[in-house]
């Protein structure tokens, strides 16, 4: 018995470190990059941008193809993570965290005579009612670490009872403490005016990416003997549009026009992003912890494809900062550049290195799915609209067969560079994908379009027409979505344009360029009052299509259609369709003029240029109808 118990001991000794390894419970290293395009990263078939350490981390585990953020803007995707809910049920539906009032009752906003539709007014918190993730990993015994951008609430000196900041959530640790901030303040390089503590200095000119990295690396060699979840939620690459010179002289030496990625200034964003990356992996290896170690990369909505303008330095403000192709639009918008996403996972011992997995995903499955990863259940009460997918990243059948998506901001006219920024909610299910945009028919109705990812994931052709019982089906669900969350609906304004005594917008949410515009008893006068005078409007057009419209004129006069491609630079020339209009002996005659659009897109703008620059047009109705899809009718 002695020389067993003897042996039995040295076992323990030998294998002792081993045996403890196995004991504690795996990290949790979670990297969420803000406004990462599905389509930025080379394991996501960028050829412009240079992502070496990302692709490492690819090749150490799975590349997911159709993961979704909860919402096309930050807040709501990062309040769907920590709470596992969707931005319809907890009320943060927009980025409005950092601002000092605390509204945390949903509601709609009241609007205006020149709103075509009332939306949601987001909550601004992030509510403590919550049990986050954060405080589920540390009630398991997790040291817990948030690094970066929080934008979830803030707390005010004057309110000592209200409490939103990462410390207040179920976070040890915060680096840098800059809650209140939406983003790097003036610029990604140091001195940094958005961060508060005059303790966090360094030399001019350090990048934020790599101080946070640097802390992040410490926080995990100082903690290896323990389990930790570390949030590393990166700054990058939200604006405002700056960057390491040398990184940037970099990419201008590579940069190809024909390539849609090109814009230098913000490949030189995503590097600092990648060294980041790389510094936080390199930390998990030194540490020895990388087998014990989950990682996961994620973004909070899709890439900015659109020009910057004015917000850009010279050079880039007329580039689209980042493409999304073959995915339509991108931050802001319901088409799937706004939601798709970039998602990486490793789980060392159980996904298999350098996979690709196509399970529907979406980031409310965080919540749950992290903790079944690690040994442990969500409290028991709480909500989750998220499902536990741990058993689909072994290979199991994904518990999730759709998502939904509500995001009742934007309108015709906000942003006319952005399609599908309007207020609305999606639903997919299997291939299918309907959008509901609130009001936007010409007679205030809700506008329905229908598309099949599987064979047009560029949301090309919209096929309502051709399905209207898959239409109505899913129309059913979004209904039932909106009812079961309480979600604020966004509602057609009965009072758009026809306050007494108010203003009213006489194009109806299109816009007139070197023109002057009034309405007068149901008709739109445009007069020029410089060269090439238009109306312009955001058009959501792809293929062929039609422009109607019911003109007079006192003389003859040749105008056109121009058609402005989404994430067409400045200089691009557009798809052009010439008209012509032969003026009457009496100009009391109304003509209807039709213009055929030859098949391209996706078509951000639409441009109607008159026909004289120096004589009023009057039109009655502009009517626009796609070869597939609802025509758009406005009647003046």
């Amino acid at each position: 018995m002695r020389i067993i118990s003897l042996i039995l001991l040295s076992l323990v000794v030998l294998t002792g470190s081993g045996l403890r390894a196995e004991s504690i419970k795996p990290n949790i290293v979670f990297i969420l990059a803000d406004d990462l395009g599905a389509r930025d990263l080379g394991c996501f078939g960028s050829t412009f941008y240079e992502t070496p350490n990302i692709d490492r981390l690819s090749k150490r585990g799975r590349r997911f193809t159709q993961a979704y953020a909860a919402s096309p803007l930050c807040s709501p995707t990062r309040s769907s993570i920590l709470v596992g809910q969707y931005p319809a049920r907890t009320g943060i539906t927009a980025p409005v965290c950092h601002l000092p009032q605390i509204q945390l009752e949903k509601k709609l906003e009241p609007a205006g005579p020149n709103s075509r539709v009332s939306v949601a007014s987001s909550l601004t918190r992030l509510s403590p009612s919550y049990y986050t993730l954060a405080e589920a990993f540390k009630d398991s015994g997790y040291a817990t670490a948030h690094f970066g951008k929080w934008h979830l609430g803030h707390n005010l000196a004057k309110n000592p009872d209200d409490r939103y900041e990462p410390k207040d959530q179920g976070f040890d640790f915060d680096f840098p403490h800059a809650p209140s901030a939406a983003g790097p303040g003036k610029g990604y390089l140091a001195p940094w005016s958005f961060i508060k503590d005059p303790d966090i200095t360094d030399e001019e000119g350090k990048h934020i990416e790599d101080r946070m990295s640097e802390e992040a690396a410490k926080y995990i060699r100082n903690h290896r003997e323990q389990p930790f979840f570390v949030n590393y939620w990166a700054y990058s690459v939200h604006s405002p549009w700056n960057a390491r010179q040398d990184y940037i002289e970099h990419f201008q030496n590579k940069a190809d026009p024909r390539n849609p990625q090109h814009n230098a200034l913000y490949a030189a964003m995503v590097k600092s992003l990648d060294d980041g990356v790389g510094r936080i992996l390199d930390a998990i290896d030194e540490a020895g912890i990388s087998e014990r170690t989950i990682i996961v990369f994620y973004s909070d909505n899709g890439g900015y494809a659109y020009p910057p303008k004015k917000t850009a330095p010279d050079g880039y403000a007329d580039i689209p900062a980042t493409s999304n192709l073959p995915f339509r639009s991108g931050k802001a918008s319901l088409y799937e550049g706004g939601t798709r996403e970039p998602f990486l996972l490793v789980w060392p011992g159980k996904v298999k290195a350098d996979t690709q997995s196509d399970i529907l995903f979406q980031s409310t499955d965080f919540y749950p799915t992290l903790l079944s990863m690690c040994g442990l259940a969500p409290k028991r009460g709480i909500k989750l609209d998220g499902y536990d997918q741990s058993k689909a990243f072994l290979g199991e059948p994904s518990p999730r067969d759709r998502l939904f998506c509500h995001f009742p901001h934007g309108g015709p006219g906000s942003h006319e560079n952005m399609p599908g920024f309007y207020p609305g909610t999606y639903v997919r299910k299997g291939d299918w994908k309907l959008i509901r945009f609130y009001g936007m028919n010409a007679d205030g109705s809700d506008k329905l379009e229908l598309y099949n990812l599987k064979t047009d994931m560029e949301e090309a052709s919209d096929t309502a027409l051709q399905h209207p019982q898959i239409v109505e089906e899913m129309n059913n669900l979004i209904t039932a979505f909106l009812k079961d969350t309480e979600a604020v609906v966004p509602k057609y304004n009965e009072k758009y344009g026809t306050t007494v005594g108010a203003p009213k917008d006489p194009l109806m949410g299109w816009k007139n360029r070197n023109c002057d515009a009034m309405h007068k008893e149901g008709v739109l006068i445009a007069k020029g009052t410089a060269a090439a005078p238009f109306l312009g409007i955001g058009a959501g057009l792809n293929g062929a299509a039609k422009v109607s419209f019911r003109m007079r004129c006192s003389v003859s006069g040749k105008g056109r259609i121009d058609l402005i491609s989404e994430g067409a630079k400045a200089t691009a020339p557009p798809v052009s369709a010439p008209y012509e209009y032969v003026a009457n002996d009496s100009t009391q005659d109304w003509q209807t003029i039709t213009v055929s659009l030859p098949p391209s897109g996706p078509i951000a703008i639409l441009r109607l240029y008159l026909p004289s620059e120096t004589q009023a047009v009057e039109f009655q109705e502009i009517t626009i109808t796609p070869e597939t899809g609802t025509p758009r009718r406005w009647k003046f």
